[in-house]
């Protein structure tokens, strides 16, 4: 016997439909209707809404979709037996590197099992948190993921629940924490019926669609759809941390926001469990209080994405001024942003056209709560060729900003195929089966870039299966000349910062930079280490020394170890003097 159930406050009926039969079901004072059938455990159910006996809705709680999420539900149950990670205790954010993940475009197959084929890659990279793109039920084959409409399934397409479960329990054999980006700011085009069952949805237009009710009448029961959403892949899949997806999208003017009364029960089910489970935000707003402790009057979640830091460093290498690079690229602003975390902290932003933002209290709050990039899928997936950095700028260059942000106090994170400058782009890709819905998605795509000065002929097709085929990582590549040159640099980093303490500090009071606005060196102070950049195309001499210890070109040390000469689009990473003497006096070996 199984007890279906489904919050309909709407429809004045509602009747069950499963293996071929309609149930009627009982509606409580609360919402939920309810009724007890004997059925097997893997039966395809729907719902029909009032006489509308022709149309059989899939459960808002859908725990599978197997034929799309236009088409009935499927129970299903994870095997409790299959999970081998008994002994695993999780993973802290803090001190840790994240590697974001899109599953279609990261092997040839695009599922989760031939994913969890490639992680031992990444146990080799070095990295410890895997961060995969939007896993939830969306129509169409393939897509980003921000489309989804079912939110508690798993693309079908990608293995469905049962490959996320196994893809889980292989990263946690190998040492490796899994993150999740989920979305509740807004609901994909194609699929969405929760506004049939109850007031799931807000009258208020929202950047991306509909807005989801978070504070008007009904909100109690669509905030708790989404709570259980988020902990039920902390329980039921293991998942050691969620990315929230543009939170700056979710409208809540009640006096507790969605996002504390998350962290509040994310916190609760961590100490339940035994395991630490992070709360990550990807917010516009360079608003302190997302990551400040509730105590101090927060949100409590345990960091978010840090735009600035990537505009900061993007600008300053690649020279790009375009939009709301338009701050950014003095050395000026790279040191301030470095050492500050936000650049923009109450102070005007041309891009918006208004003061942005609120300084980061350095001294309560560690760097490690922000997240810091040399790309993104959307910085990459944005733009409109969908180009990687390595499309248009010089490996050096590609090294500088690798260096840059994992000698940072922050949370470095890389993007798939980054660490050897995949030549693949990582375009924006759709599926939509409605040719309505797909020719105005192409046509809003070129009509957005031809604003900027784009040929709309070049945009590439979102629809065209090539564009989608094209974003594929050629994983043959990374053995490849400069691509493995590129790679051993990024492990080589990754390493340092992994032995070194100064390294993973996440202390911004700690950090000092200097640097030289016309000759273009900057240099990044991390305890006894110095990270020495020349930002320019000519070798420059920066005025400091120390023992090279990692460098991009082989820099030369003057004799008195005053000074080193850097060659063009390079940095090296350099042990200070007095510390390089007293590990010779005390016999012990450097690096």
């Amino acid at each position: 016997m199984h007890t279906f159930e489904v919050w309909a406050p709407i429809p004045s009926s509602v009747r069950l439909f499963a293996d071929g039969r309609f149930h009627d079901m009982q509606r409580g004072d609360d919402g939920w209707w309810r009724t007890t059938v004997d059925v097997a455990p893997d039966t395809r159910y729907g719902f029909v809404l009032d006489d509308d006996t022709g149309t059989v809705l899939p459960d808002p709680r859908s725990p599978r979709q197997p034929e799309g999420v236009h088409e009935p539900s499927q129970l299903h149950v994870l095997d409790e037996t299959k999970w081998t990670d008994h002994g695993w205790t999780g993973r802290q954010l803090t001190g840790s590197i994240v590697y974001e993940m899109h599953v279609g475009t990261f092997t040839p197959e695009g599922t989760l099992d031939s994913a969890t084929d490639r992680l031992d890659e990444l146990v080799d990279l070095g990295v410890e948190f895997v961060e995969l793109m939007p896993l939830n039920a969306f129509n169409g084959t393939h897509g980003w993921g921000y489309d989804g409409v079912l939110w508690y399934a798993v693309h079908e397409p990608y293995g469905g629940p049962d490959a996320l479960q196994r893809f889980v329990d292989a990263a946690h054999a190998r040492g490796l924490a899994v993150a999740l980006d989920v979305v509740y700011n807004h609901l994909g085009p194609s699929g969405n019926y929760l506004g049939r069952f109850g007031p799931y949805l807000s009258a208020a237009p929202g950047i991306w669609g509909d807005n989801i009710n978070l504070d008007g009448p009904g909100s109690g029961e669509v905030r708790r759809y989404i709570l259980d959403n988020a902990l039920r892949w902390f329980r039921d899949f293991h998942i050691d941390a969620l990315r929230l997806d543009a939170v700056h999208a979710l409208i809540d003017h009640t006096a507790t926001h969605l996002l504390e009364e998350l962290s509040v029960e994310t916190f609760r089910l961590s100490a339940h469990l035994g395991r630490p489970l992070s709360l990550i935000a990807e917010s516009d707003l360079n608003d302190p209080k997302l990551i400040t402790p509730r105590p101090g009057g927060g949100y409590g979640l345990h960091a978010q994405w840090a735009d600035d830091v990537h505009h900061a460093i993007h600008a300053a290498v690649s020279g790009e001024r375009q939009g709301y690079y338009g701050d950014f690229g003095s050395l000026d602003c790279l040191a301030y942003t470095l050492g500050h975390g936000f650049f923009h902290a109450g102070t005007y932003s041309s891009f918006r056209g208004r003061v942005h933002g609120r300084p980061l209290d350095t001294r309560r709050t560690p760097a490690s709560g922000l997240v810091a990039y040399t790309c993104t899928h959307d910085q990459v997936g944005n733009r409109a060729l969908g180009d990687r950095p390595g499309a248009y700028l010089e490996p050096g260059q590609l090294a500088l900003k690798a260096a840059l942000v994992l000698t940072s106090p922050f949370t470095p994170m890389l993007f798939m195929g980054e660490e050897w400058g995949a030549s693949t782009p990582f375009r924006y890709f759709t599926s939509h089966p409605e040719p309505e819905l797909a020719a105005a998605v192409v046509e809003g795509r070129r009509r957005e870039f031809a604003e900027h000065g784009w040929d709309a002929a070049d945009v590439p097709d979102p629809q065209a299966p090539e564009t989608f085929i094209g974003s594929k990582l050629r994983w043959d590549e990374r053995d490849e000349g400069g691509h493995a040159r590129l790679l051993e640099c990024y492990r080589a980093l990754i390493a340092l910062r992994r032995d070194r303490a100064e390294l993973t500090d996440p202390w911004l009071e700690h950090v000092h930079v200097t640097y030289d606005e016309d000759e273009k060196w900057l240099v990044v102070h991390r305890g006894a280490l110095r990270v020495a950049c020349n930002l320019g195309p000519d070798p420059v001499t920066v005025p400091v020394g120390g023992k090279p210890l990692l460098w991009w070109d082989e820099p030369v040390v003057n004799r008195t170890e005053s000074a080193v000469l850097i060659p063009g689009w390079s940095f090296a990473i350099l042990e200070a003097p007095e510390m390089t003497r007293r590990k010779r006096s005390s016999g012990e070996k450097s690096r």
